[in-house]
């Protein structure tokens, strides 16, 4: 009765480190890349809102989905928006 238990454990075929409570997440997909007339403008912080958290912080790459090259872009921008006083440096 044990041995029949044990093999229904086994028969899975799962990877040495699959964990079943973990799912892989889908990589997400640059937004400036997969929409080509998006244009990121320093001068519109109702754009650059989706970039910064709640405290006035840039988002990192892995919350945005932005690659490398435009999440470089969205930083500029975003320096430039707070220098001119568009964006706040921090909220309360």
């Amino acid at each position: 009765m044990a041995d029949k238990k044990q093999n229904k454990r086994n028969n899975k075929n799962y990877d040495e480190d699959y964990n079943p409570r973990f799912r892989k997440q889908r990589k997400k997909v640059c937004v400036l890349c997969s929409d080509k007339n998006f244009v990121l403008d320093y001068k519109n912080p109702e754009q650059l809102r989706k970039f910064i958290n709640d405290k006035g912080k840039i988002l990192p790459r892995r919350t945005t989905g932005a690659c490398a090259k435009h999440q470089r872009d969205i930083t500029t921008a975003v320096k430039r928006a707070r220098h001119i006083a568009l964006l706040p440096y921090a909220q309360n």
